[in-house]
């Protein structure tokens, strides 16, 4: 019998723990290869460290959109209640990148007591996503009923009792509450048509089921029918309009959207997690959110360490979204004109689910993109971070539907904007958007609208709710930024700063048209002009 010959020494080495273990978390012991008690604190005060900060990241779409909608409740703003931008979103209120380019209305949908239907008004550009900021679908426009209005049927999870046959555009979600939003363009100029279109043709009611799109045949061969007992109403009964929701006017209204930065972001958590059913949140977010203390059906109470954890985690955790929000690096591909420039789009690169960038458009048809299988973390905080809502209709190159968005937070030398300076961004003649243009400032720290005398921080190619931006002779339309006008320039093509505040800004194109997608337009960088 052979004996085999003993590993080399080296191998053994590599598999092995040294007693005394250098590292940024200071010295670790591990005498005869197991921790210290010393050791054994300090590692798993760093799990948890790890834990919360990958919570913080991986769960702020769901947080963000908690906080929304507990910012309208606290304005008295309840689910199937409708919180109307009559006259467009100004300043006072604290919306993620939202802005004053067209009508909003956004409603929070509840399913806990069965399905819900929504009326949809025409000519509405709309989203609704479930609890975790995840595509449901996209009523409206670009939706199945195509602007012209539809009956939207949400089923909540685990419901199994009757449907109707047709009628509706139905849709099984995930979490037994969803959020709706919506925008709508101005008409010749004047956004109380549209206004008044949504309150008038917008409606959200139960489901009956065995009334609108049940047959009578279908009632009498076995199928559904509504609930005894019948009546000759019974049969008209879902024929009779339903009732409007409450409208609630948002305009000027002082309102808190954004979700917390300090250590009462987990309790945010907490709350959407406890709301939701455990089968509503992915695993991958579930986790490290359940590692903290935060798991469904079970209290959160973090004793005075974890609460130092938690406090410690969300700090670096919000500066980790905030730094990958602002500085994007070159390798994930977001910079839309190469690393030299200062305009990012991450949705163009990472693709509405954050993993399969969006197919290509041409001549022969749709050419899907491949995925690496891999979510693109980075990119998913920087969307989430800086907006709300998601859609594959936010991330498509398909000409003359929806919108695109380019962000900058630095000039063209990458350095920071400086509310106390002047800059100024030039676009390059025949801007590609078949509807219109904007260029939006934004507050650096709320990632909302820029809070100033003027308003409305914006310039664009409407002449609602400011002038229009001047073009030049040569075809080309200036921008600029500062804290005054300067001498000469038109009203509609400067955007007021603030000194001591970083800003950051937002160039959106409404139906963009193929020359921003092949990129034969350029939007100039921003510019410091003295």
């Amino acid at each position: 019998m052979t004996h085999a010959a003993p590993l080399p020494p080296q191998v053994v080495e590599s598999v092995s723990t040294p007693e005394r273990v250098e590292t940024h978390l200071g010295t670790l012991e591990f005498p005869l290869g197991v921790p210290t008690d010393e050791t054994a604190d300090r590692l798993y005060d760093h799990l948890d460290h790890l834990h919360a900060v990958r919570g913080f990241l991986d769960a702020y779409s769901g947080v963000n959109l908690w906080a929304a909608r507990r910012g309208l409740a606290d304005v008295g703003v309840r689910d199937h209640d409708v919180l109307l931008f009559s006259e467009f979103m100004d300043a006072k209120s604290l919306v993620l990148t939202g802005n004053a380019d067209t009508v909003y209305f956004i409603t929070f949908l509840d399913l806990t007591e069965g399905p819900v239907v929504v009326e949809m008004p025409p000519l509405t550009l709309s989203f609704v996503n479930d609890l975790w900021f995840r595509y449901v679908a996209d009523p409206g426009m670009p939706g199945p009923d195509r602007g012209t209005g539809g009956a939207y049927l949400f089923v909540p999870p685990g419901y199994d009792g009757p449907l109707p046959e047709g009628g509706f555009f139905t849709h099984r979600v995930r979490t037994t509450r969803l959020v709706l939003a919506g925008r709508a363009f101005l008409e010749d100029g004047d956004p109380a048509p549209i206004a008044q279109r949504v309150r008038e043709r917008l409606r959200i009611h139960r489901y009956e089921p065995g009334l609108y799109g049940t047959s009578v045949a279908e009632i009498v061969t076995g199928g559904t029918a509504p609930p005894p007992p019948w009546t000759a109403d019974t049969w008209t009964a879902a024929l009779r309009p339903a009732d409007p929701p409450c409208f609630v006017e948002a305009t000027g209204l002082p309102l808190n959207m954004v979700p917390p930065a300090d250590a009462t972001y987990f309790d945010f958590a907490n709350e959407l997690v406890q709301d939701q059913p455990a089968e509503a949140l992915d695993p991958e977010i579930a986790g490290p959110l359940a590692a903290v203390g935060i798991v469904k059906g079970e209290p959160f109470e973090p004793d005075e360490r974890m609460r130092g954890i938690l406090a410690e985690a969300a700090a670096v955790g919000n500066a980790t979204a905030r730094t990958l929000a602002c500085r994007p690096r070159p390798s994930e591909g977001a910079h839309y004109y190469g690393p030299s420039s200062q305009w990012v789009n991450g949705l163009l690169a990472a693709g509405y689910d954050f993993m399969t960038p969006p197919a290509d458009i041409t001549d022969s048809g749709v050419q899907p993109r491949p995925t690496s299988g891999a979510r693109k973390l980075n990119l998913r905080s920087w969307w989430w971070y800086l907006a709300v809502g998601i859609s594959p209709t936010f991330a498509t190159r398909l000409t003359g539907v929806g919108s695109q968005y380019l962000f900058s937070f630095a000039d063209h030398e990458g350095r920071p904007l400086d509310g106390g300076r002047n800059y100024r961004l030039v676009l390059p003649p025949d801007i590609p958007a078949a509807r219109f243009w904007s260029v939006t400032v934004y507050d650096n720290q709320t990632r909302s609208m820029l809070d100033t005398p003027q308003r409305f921080p914006r310039s664009g190619s409407q002449g609602y709710p400011g002038p229009a931006a001047t073009a030049d002779a040569d075809g080309t339309t200036t921008v600029h930024f500062g804290p005054e006008r300067p001498d000469g320039v038109p009203e509609g093509n400067w955007v007021q700063t603030l000194p001591d505040r970083g800003w950051f800004a937002v160039l959106r194109l409404y139906s963009p048209l193929s020359p921003f997608f092949d990129k034969t337009w350029r939007a100039g960088e921003i510019e410091a002009a003295g």
